[in-house]
């Protein structure tokens, strides 16, 4: 790491002196424990996640105190642990690109949100975007499985992931935190929110830095190579501020920038190579409850990303030795995109047996890269979208809702999808749930104008990849202490996108993917609890018996947990297993497995103070310090340039403490 950013945690610190000092100013009882009054608020937006676990979608929240106690910095590895049926894996640890897949689908195919605003890489889409998003700013996640194109559009083609911020409070409060870990990490961070009148804001900043791990095993690594750890820099800042004109009608505007150095790690010729990032989130929100029975909101969003990449290489001399010489291949070289949106939506509450929701959507994003040259084209997509659904005046015990979604992309493929879903409780202790539709991801930009005559060369008139899926749920709960469920999905991908004679085409090919998952949560006493999640899938390309790469046959997770009220101490276990897992390695190397491997994490916290307001925090990462490979990659020796397969290692044994003080 180059370390341009030194003043990052002095900054979080001193945001954090200020959000300490503002709520004692005029505070006779500043030493009494306040009741958190959190605003949840019922604004249509934020309420689209549970409406449509009303009408059978599965939806699963992970809460901000989950996550403290598991101790996380960044999202990522809070996903990797916590979230059933999600398969992920960070590339070389923390803060770094991941490979993932929700009930056995591919990476590309779960749509990423920030507060409803999509994060998803616009030049490439199978890149995943969770390397510069930390956990600390988190007060839920939010996930939605199966097709849910019709509310999320594009790529929402096995589920989406909605990451939500802290919230507004009516009450003045929040908390100030720094952490270190065993790979030299420093952590930072500190929010704080407040009212007054119709007036709200939130403010959170954080800052995240290590040197990292050593990405590869001393066998995979070349002399050359001499940068051997794979750091990470990161530094966020967000601010909120919502106005209410009355109880019915309410102004929002979100802010959030981040400013990060990322390493890129590589097996050989490696001196220094890392991406300088600067991501703009800006949201713009008006909603109004213009009755009792109609609500709607509009909003517009603006998302940049840009990206300087520099690559600097050790240069060898005719016998692979090093010369001392260094040889830039690239010198701050740009990629990087922008993308708009704009929505407008309804919910209309008739009193009778229906219920109906509608609305507008406009995306347009533009993107560039000078290292994978991509021609610098503007794209856009217009949406209509609708649902009906039934309520209790029609079907006491079930809900049925029908919808649909109509895309028309500025170039080729205008495409409509459907979804039909139902929730039917047979008595309190079991339900029938399920969704059966369509879907559909837009090509990105790499695939539409990409011009490098190196590579594939994109094409302009290609047209999505479109989807047919089913998600069925039987559950219940069994006596009083176990909630259980067993769920069958099936997806097939069509028209998928693939390379004729050098060019991007949509193909006549099919990807099948079939599974069924187990989930179980226990109550083991009133202070402890316990959930268990298998996934069962096979994915298989038309004509193909092989599992499909980076996509796991099996995972299992467990979480066994412990709070009490009455006692100080609290901690968590979590386990991870993955199964057979294949990487297809280029250079003649072929199909490699590299699963079967399981990760452990033990966190834990002590509280202690005036109303147990400050807290000791650790966690022990990978604690039986498994090695295992997140993915297999190609590199070349430095003797003889021949090429080898090489693995990228998950975080090893790693030790983190932390402290918290709220107020």
């Amino acid at each position: 790491m180059t370390g341009h950013r030194s003043t990052d945690i002095a900054s979080v610190l001193a945001l954090s002196g200020l959000a300490i000092a503002a709520p004692a100013l005029g505070q006779d009882a500043a030493n009494e424990p306040q009741e958190e009054v959190i605003v949840v608020g019922a604004r249509l937006e934020e309420t689209i996640p549970l409406d449509l676990q009303q009408f059978g979608n599965r939806v699963e929240i992970i809460t901000a105190a989950e996550l403290e106690l598991g101790g996380f910095n960044d999202l990522a590895q809070s996903l990797q642990m916590k979230v059933p049926g999600l398969y992920l894996a960070p590339k070389n640890g923390a803060f770094d690109y991941v490979g993932c897949s929700l009930q056995g689908s591919r990476c590309q195919d779960i749509l990423w949100l920030i507060d409803g605003v999509r994060i998803n890489n616009r030049l490439y889409n199978s890149t995943s975007p969770l390397d510069t998003v930390p956990a600390h700013m988190v007060e839920r996640i939010e996930v939605l499985y199966g097709g849910q194109g019709i509310f999320y559009g594009t790529q929402s083609v096995a589920g989406v992931v909605n990451v939500v911020t802290r919230s507004f409070s009516d009450s003045p409060q929040g908390r100030v935190g720094l952490a270190v870990d065993g790979n030299d990490g420093v952590h930072a961070n500190v929010d704080y929110r407040a009212s007054s009148g119709g007036h709200q804001f939130v403010l959170y900043a954080s800052s995240d830095e290590a040197d990292g791990i050593q990405p590869y095993g001393d066998e995979d690594i070349q002399p050359s190579a001499t940068d051997r750890d794979r750091g990470y820099d990161v530094a966020m800042l967000g601010f909120k501020y919502a106005y209410d004109f009355g109880a019915s009608s309410r102004l929002t505007l979100h802010y959030q920038l981040t400013d990060a150095e990322l390493d890129f790690a590589r097996a050989n010729l490696n001196h220094e190579t890392y991406n300088a990032r600067d991501e703009d989130i800006v949201t713009l929100k008006y909603d109004l409850q213009a009755t009792d029975n109609i609500g709607l909101f509009i909003k517009a969003y603006s998302h940049t990303w840009d990206t300087d990449y520099t690559r600097i290489y050790n240069v060898l001399d005719d016998n692979g030795a090093i010369t001392g010489d260094l040889r830039t291949v690239n010198d701050g070289s740009y990629w990087g995109y922008d993308d708009y949106g704009l929505t407008a939506m309804t919910r209309i509450e008739t009193g009778g047996g229906f219920d109906f929701a509608a609305g507008y959507e406009h995306q347009r994003f533009s993107g560039s890269d000078e290292v994978l040259l991509i021609a610098d084209k503007t794209e856009s997509v217009d949406a209509l979208f609708g649902q009906i659904r039934t309520n209790e005046n029609l079907l006491a015990n079930t809900r049925i809702a029908l919808g649909f979604r109509h895309n028309s992309p500025s170039g080729e493929g205008e495409v409509t999808v459907g979804n039909l879903s139902l929730h039917h409780d047979f008595s309190e202790s079991l339900y029938l749930r399920g969704s059966a539709g369509t879907s559909f991801r837009l090509p990105d930009a790499w695939q539409l104008y990409g011009n490098d005559p190196c590579c594939t060369l994109g094409n302009p008139d290609l047209e999505g990849e479109k989807s047919r899926n089913v998600n069925i749920g039987i559950g219940g709960r069994g006596g009083s202490n176990v909630n259980w469920e067993i769920v069958a999905f099936q997806r097939a991908v069509d028209d998928l996108i693939g390379v004729v004679d050098g060019m991007r085409v949509n193909t006549d090919r099919t990807v099948d993917f079939d599974g069924w998952e187990v989930n179980l949560a226990f109550e083991l006493g009133p202070d402890w609890s316990a959930s268990v999640n298998y996934v069962d899938t096979t994915a298989e390309a038309g004509g193909s018996s092989e599992q499909i790469t980076d996509i796991p046959e099996s995972t299992f997770k467990a979480n066994l947990t412990y709070q009490s009220p009455d006692s100080p101490f609290e901690f968590v276990v979590s386990v991870v297993n993955v199964g057979n897992l294949y990487d297809s390695v280029s250079g003649g190397i072929g199909r490699v497995e590299h699963g079967g491997y399981s990760v452990v994490d033990f966190g834990g916290a002590y509280r202690f103070g005036n109303g147990s307001r400050q807290r000791i925090g650790i966690r022990l990462e990978n604690a039986l310090d498994e090695d295992y490979a997140s993915s297999l990659g190609r590199s070349f020796l430095d003797a003889d340039g021949s090429s080898y397969a090489y693995r990228n290692l998950g975080t090893p044994r790693t030790f983190h403490v932390s402290y918290g003080y709220e107020f």
